[in-house]
């Protein structure tokens, strides 16, 4: 681990070793940057900073390939701090002793020390408690780089003493600023018709070194004249769209879905349900999902979404992929496009919170049942009006227990079947007050 006693082997001769593209055209400002302006221009987190000379510890939050090892070493570098690099992965405890141990020798030679801890979220709640008092005393100045959302994966302690600062992935146009850089390092433009140098920059999708990577492949190749789309498709794989299914662009993605559906857009609904087939998403926990977007955003308004819901998941469960999951499109489909209420899932959780606060009344006396003498003699039954024998089959009793306020639960829209729900309800309600229940 030569980081911690900053010493490195010697470098290797030009002979011996080719650096890749990606670091030969390493920015060596923080002002050649691509990409994240917006934290690092003067009205930036970051920019702003540097500009009072106040630099604190940072978590580094952003997608792979957008610079946040680079941006570490160059805030070091402005700042006249020694770098030390680990990495989450393959540092143990012994390892963070040492580093500390090292940091701290040079603080007292009077040089502090910025560590940069590559995937950070991988260290335990143990390992991560390690970095605080360090971090208190000035030891080091922690700039963390993870791919996770800290809020999940960092101890509230760690976030406490850290800004959490978001990169953004790169666009197009950051992709295209790439790659003229490359082009400049390499003496010559890529051999490239306009399509086919959009659809290289659309397969790095938003990532800077896989884009440098596939830029590195394209300028290597002999060719007379310059390739189109198509014969680029056939000499490039296409990356793998980043999608894991445990970590947060699972979440970002149903997330995306469901709040698509209760938009009632089913081109972005679709799209959704595409991106999370695409990255290998499990087709029966989307089924499960579709199915509670029906009863939650839907509910009464189409009762027979679930249905459809429900046939989906049994169509899919009898086919398999990849033609089953063509019913999980159209339910979703049928989803998006179906009325909308939220009454029936708002009145349910007012129900479990009237529950909590008056779980131990008892049902009054009159709807109780009586099977035993004593129970009669109790009042147990007594007065109950069965209501198929009342006028219009109704009786308008009270059903809450004694003394308690009657609430309004179930609040129909005017949307749907619930329309028809609402004339109903309306009519219970006018006849409960002229029977007085």
């Amino acid at each position: 681990m030569a980081d911690l006693f900053d010493t490195a082997p010697e470098p290797e001769t030009p002979s011996r070793t080719v650096r890749p593209l990606a670091d030969r055209i390493r920015p060596a400002r923080l002002s050649d940057v691509i990409g994240q302006g917006r934290v690092l221009g003067p009205d930036g987190p970051l920019g702003g900073m540097l500009e009072a000379g106040s630099l604190s510890s940072l978590i580094l939050w952003g997608p792979p390939g957008v610079g946040k090892t680079t941006i570490a070493r160059l805030l070091a570098d402005e700042t006249d701090l020694a770098f030390v690099q680990i990495s989450a992965i393959f540092t143990g405890v012994p390892d963070l002793r040492k580093v500390f141990d090292a940091a701290r020798l040079r603080r007292g030679q009077g040089r502090a020390t910025l560590l940069f801890v590559d995937e950070i979220h991988r260290f335990n709640k143990a390992q991560q408690d390690s970095f605080l008092p360090h971090m208190e005393d000035g030891t080091i100045l922690l700039v963390g780089a993870t791919t996770e959302n800290p809020s999940f994966e960092l101890n509230a302690a760690l976030l406490s003493r850290a800004q959490v600062i978001v990169l953004d992935r790169l666009s197009l146009a950051d992709l295209e600023l790439l790659a003229q850089r490359a082009e400049r390092e390499l003496g010559r433009k890529l051999p490239l018709t306009p399509e086919a140098r959009d659809a290289l920059l659309e397969m790095a999708d938003g990532d800077g070194r896989a884009a440098l990577n596939l830029i590195e492949q394209v300028a290597a190749w002999k060719v007379t004249a310059p390739i189109d789309p198509d014969a680029l498709a056939q000499r490039l794989m296409r990356r793998a769209a980043k999608y894991d299914k445990a970590g947060d662009e699972h979440f970002n993605l149903i997330s995306a879905l469901h709040k698509s559906v209760r938009g009632s857009d089913p081109d972005a609904a679709l799209y959704w349900l595409a991106r999370m087939l695409e990255g290998g998403e499990d087709p029966r926990y989307l089924a499960r999902r579709i199915t509670r977007m029906a009863i939650e955003d839907i509910g009464l308004a189409d009762p027979a979404a679930a249905r459809h819901c429900l046939d989906a998941w049994a169509l899919y469960e009898r086919l398999g992929s990849p033609e089953g999951e063509l019913a999980l499109g159209q339910a979703v489909i049928y989803l998006a496009l179906a009325p909308k209420s939220n009454a029936g899932y708002a009145a349910y959780k007012g129900a479990r919170a009237e529950a909590r606060r008056t779980g131990s009344l008892m049902p009054p006396a009159h709807i109780l049942n009586a099977p035993t003498k004593m129970m009669k003699d109790q009042g147990y039954g007594a007065g109950y009006a069965y209501d198929h024998d009342a006028e219009d089959g109704f009786s308008g009793q009270n059903y809450f227990p004694d003394g308690v306020k009657r609430p309004v639960l179930y609040v129909p829209v005017e949307r749907g079947f619930e329309r028809e729900l609402k004339k109903r309800l309306d009519w219970f309600v006018s006849q409960r007050l002229k029977r007085g229940g």
